[in-house]
């Protein structure tokens, strides 16, 4: 039963109202937006709007153009030309005329002849200061040699011959001749045997403490044995004494007499 009913419900509601609709869109709604509205725009923008626009695009370029051409020249008319005409033809012939053409005849005319004129004259007298200058040079050397350079000279070979005749040679003579052979007699005489005197004065105070110190050890050894008996006790080492070593070798031998440790020079 209900679907009878929702079919009829469709049915009417599709022939009373959409149908109506769609008919009412496709034969008034759009022929009148055709029409009324789209031809008429469509011819409006074609025939009115797009003439129009393309006639002022036209006047626009043609003003354009024309402000472009008159504005530059207009332009030039009022800043350019009236300065580039002044400076043409008043400042150009006034510097031309008023400055650059006297400055240059008086360069070429007056200060170029009056500078070689001036050069010439000072190179004359810078010559002749030249011969001058050499001239009185040349004499203050002959009167400054002559007054005062040969005189200086002979005074230094005067001083020294007599450095030399007076001085010198007495002094070599008496080194010569005094001086060295004293030294030689002092040195021969006096310190040689001065010097081999205090060296075997040394070797000879030091044979007797070696002596000395040999005698005591053997006194100690005898009182010691006296004491304790045959047996020998390890000797007691004296702190500072240093065993003796032999000739020509580095082994120490026990009683040795220390050598001399002072080396006889040659004489002389």
């Amino acid at each position: 039963m209900l679907s009878p009913l929702g079919t009829c419900c469709f049915f009417l509601l599709e022939k009373l109202v959409l149908v109506p609709l769609a008919a009412l869109f496709r034969y008034v709604l759009v022929p009148l937006l055709r029409y009324g509205v789209a031809v008429p725009a469509v011819w409006l923008d074609r025939y009115v709007l797009t003439p129009l626009g393309q006639g002022l695009g036209r006047l626009f370029r043609q003003v354009g153009r024309g402000l472009g051409w008159f504005l530059p020249r207009l332009g030039l008319a009022l800043f350019v030309w009236p300065w580039a005409g002044l400076w043409r033809y008043v400042v150009v012939p006034v510097v031309r005329y008023g400055i650059v053409l006297p400055v240059g005849r008086l360069w070429s005319r007056v200060l170029v002849p009056v500078g070689r004129e001036v050069r010439d004259a000072l190179g004359l007298c810078w010559r002749v200061a030249g011969f001058v200058s050499r001239a009185v040079g040349r004499g203050l050397k002959w009167l400054a040699w002559n007054l005062l350079g040969r005189p200086l000279v002979h005074v230094w070979h005067g001083l020294r011959w007599c450095g030399r005749n007076l001085v010198a040679r007495p002094a070599a003579r008496v080194w010569n001749s005094v001086l060295r052979p004293a030294g030689h007699w002092v040195r021969d005489a006096l310190w040689a045997p001065a010097r081999h005197a205090a060296v075997e004065a040394g070797r000879a105070a030091k044979d007797a403490l070696s002596s000395a110190r040999a005698t005591v050890r053997e006194a100690r050894r005898d009182a010691w044995r006296a004491l304790v008996g045959a047996a020998r006790p390890v000797e007691p080492r004296e702190p500072g004494a240093a065993r003796a070593r032999t000739l020509g070798s580095t082994t120490n031998v026990s009683g040795a007499v220390p050598a001399p440790e002072i080396s006889l020079r040659k004489r002389g």
